[in-house]
């Protein structure tokens, strides 16, 4: 059978991009245990912190070592494929650890293949495991699609492919750009041609302390366990201690941005096609699916208006189960929007209290018709919060989308939102300091499910104190994603000239450039946490003798005269471990400073603020800095050289470079917003500016 008829197989990848997971983190717990908080836990968690710094100081990015003595004594390791970045493997190393700590808190030997933007793979023991193969646990992973037609052909392809490739790893001659030493030893990534129009990606590595003949064993392995599995779905993983076996209809990881075509396995005879073929095949193709996607497309048009939504699943916007209210529900569920049910001013509209038929409380978010919020926010806030479902955000109930009307029902959550609580000097005392941490460790959660545990990755880009809702025991809601942004799985930044958000919680880069990526909400978290600490907006904080006009600048000004606990909201200084502040400051810090790789990631946030044996960076200077009262107007270097605003002395106005978008936007600002002091554009006002 020709080549040709292996089409029908790979249509389904247009639609199935999940993985069916049937393995987490790789707990081993036939190794035995350990006591938590013992001195073998505290010798894994401190071999681990340093594990990602390690790692990515040497060339090939490999690393092993041990700590202690017997019986604590802690084996770990530490690799990532070659080709990747530096800040890409020390991302990957970190998510490793932190699933590990977190997934396996009382065993003695863990492992984990983890990446994102790269491959990378994380071990520790309490024995010595270096140079030796391993072979179990082994986990596998698959993709849910179904190979439909031409099995045979395609497995004769795959296996072909397969050995060529376990061939290349082990032996050291590698289908990618590799290091010189470490990581490249035992490494493959190539691509093969199944048709004219598809390829298979694969890509195999081992740990580099292998010999030639135990890679070739484990990877051998790998490719059995999976055939025997799974050899009917389309793309998969398996994965042992010593090795990791992957493939694909796509490319995956950033490991194949290098290639070209891998040789091609033998063809039977009968498998070339003529150009003519070819031709005849593309217009047969296109003649057939045209009319199909006008007929789709058309029926989506006309049913878009009475989409339903299924919330028990969280899977997406479907037809099963009614979600939709008509606007005369909402209307007497808020008595016509009566303002003794005004709850607030959302980004784009107002909110309100709300009572259904059956008693259930909501809050009913009405967009304003003159709103910047148009359609496509709306389906954006709809279409996101219905696929997420996680303690620490919001729960969307439910809709209506009839004329000029857009309005998002959702759950009620009685404490209102947290600026309502910690910038009133009367309400704050509800806010003690193990409910400031809390509150704290909630918000992180919920990004870190936004930017890596759910199927999305997700962007806010609008977190602040008004968007942090507080239910009945205090645990903290993220709620309005009308701002939201998905970005691709392997995509670390992107663009926009459309900049939305509140500044004063905006990154430099994106509200300078409009350049975003999950680092811009690690920016307005650490905003948020200065802000608990304190009790005050950065936007509007002032304090005698601060030499500053913004939290920020006052957190790193009182940090660096070694006096943290000067930030700190005297109506929990009481009730407080001056540790834990000190930490939350130095944690903050690193959030806010100025160059996005600096920050942190949400995973190694969560293990900052978890485990206090894991050492902290040192942090640099914040962006939106200001250097002194007296030249805070002054205080811009060269914005278009990628800089945000920072110290300046000893110099005037007519000496400075100020970028022209910036320029545009502060006259806009004074302009249109009647703001006197032009520095408090940056840090006082919910706009949206296109520039």
């Amino acid at each position: 059978m020709g080549r040709s008829n292996l089409l029908p197989i790979f249509s389904l990848v247009l639609v199935t991009f999940s993985f069916v997971s049937v393995y987490g983190q790789v707990c081993e717990d036939s190794a035995g245990t350990f006591r938590p908080n013992s001195t073998y836990d505290s010798n894994r968690r401190l071999i681990l912190s340093s594990l990602a710094s390690n790692v990515t100081a040497r060339d090939g990015f490999f690393y092993n070592s041990s700590i202690e003595q017997e019986p604590n004594r802690v084996f770990a390791m530490g690799l990532c494929i070659p080709g990747s970045e530096s800040n890409d493997c020390f991302d990957c190393i970190t998510e490793g650890v932190t699933e590990l700590i977190q997934s396996c808190p009382n065993q003695t030997e863990a492992y984990s293949w983890p990446g994102t933007n790269t491959l990378c793979m994380v071990r520790y023991a309490n024995r010595s495991f270096f140079g030796s193969m391993e072979l179990e646990p082994h986990s596998i992973r698959y993709n849910d699609g179904n190979i439909t037609s031409d099995v045979s052909e395609l497995h004769r392809i795959l296996d072909a492919f397969t050995l060529q490739m376990i061939d290349s790893a082990s032996s050291g001659r590698n289908g990618a750009t590799s290091s010189s030493s470490g990581g490249g030893k035992y490494y493959a990534a190539e691509a093969t041609s199944v048709t004219t129009f598809q390829r298979i990606y694969a890509l195999m590595s081992c740990t580099p302390d292998l010999s030639p003949g135990n890679c070739d064993a484990c990877l051998r392995a790998n490719v059995r366990s999976y055939q025997e599995c799974c050899r009917a779905n389309i793309g998969g993983a398996t994965r042992r201690p010593s090795c990791y076996v992957r493939w694909d209809l796509y490319p995956f990881l950033g490991a194949f941005d290098n290639i070209g075509d891998g040789p091609s396995p033998t063809k039977k005879d009968g498998d070339s096609l003529s150009v003519g073929a070819i031709v005849g095949i593309v217009v047969a193709i296109v003649a057939i699916v045209s009319p199909l996607l006008a007929l789709a497309f058309a029926y989506y048009r006309r049913r878009k208006s009475y989409r339903e939504v299924d919330f028990q699943s969280g899977d997406e916007i479907s037809t099963e189960h009614s979600l939709q209210f008509d606007f005369k529900t909402i209307e007497a569920a808020t008595d016509k929007f009566s303002r003794s049910n005004r709850l607030g001013q959302g980004g784009f509209g107002e909110v309100y209290k709300g009572v259904l038929s059956d008693g259930t409380e909501v809050a009913v978010k009405r967009l304003s018709k003159t709103s910047g919020q148009g359609s496509e926010e709306f389906k954006t806030e709809a279409g996101l919060v219905a696929k997420l479902q996680h303690r620490n955000l919001v729960r969307l109930l439910g809709f209506c989308l009839e004329g000029v009307e857009k309005i998002l029902v959702y759950e009620l959550v009685p404490n209102k939102s947290l600026d309502y609580l910690l910038f009133d000097h009367e309400r704050q005392g509800q806010l003690d300091w193990t409910t400031r941490n809390k509150i704290i460790t909630g918000i992180a959660r919920g990004i870190l499910y936004l930017h890596q545990d759910s199927r999305l990755t997700i962007i806010h880009r609008d977190l602040k104190a008004s968007n942090i809702l507080l239910d009945a025991d205090m645990n903290p809601k993220i709620a309005d994603f009308g701002m939201a942004r998905l970005i691709e799985i392997d995509q670390t930044l992107d663009n926009t000239n459309r900049i939305v958000g509140t500044y004063g919680y905006m990154s430099p880069e994106y509200a300078m450039h409009g350049l975003y990526s999950t680092k811009s909400d690690v920016y307005s978290f650490g905003v948020l946490v200065l802000e608990i600490i304190n009790g005050k907006r950065n936007s509007s904080f002032h304090q005698a003798d601060s030499n500053g006009r913004n939290l920020v600048t006052y957190a790193w000004r009182v940090w660096r005269n070694g006096s943290p606990s000067e930030l700190l909201d005297p109506d929990v200084g009481q009730s407080c471990d001056s540790n834990e502040v000190t930490r939350l400051i130095h944690i903050a810090l690193l959030c806010v400073q100025e160059n996005p790789k600096d920050r942190p990631t949400l995973s190694t946030i969560i293990m900052m603020l978890t485990s206090n044996t894991i050492t902290l960076p040192v942090p640099h200077q914040p962006g939106f800095y200001f250097g002194s009262v007296r030249n805070q107007d002054l205080a811009a270097e060269d914005l278009e050289s990628g800089q945000s605003i920072n110290e300046a002395t000893n110099t005037d106005l007519s000496s400075l470079k100020i970028s022209l978008d910036v320029l545009c936007y502060v006259i806009f600002c004074v302009f249109f917003f009647g703001v006197r002091d032009p520095r408090s554009c940056f840090t006082s006002h919910s706009v949206i500016v296109n520039m």
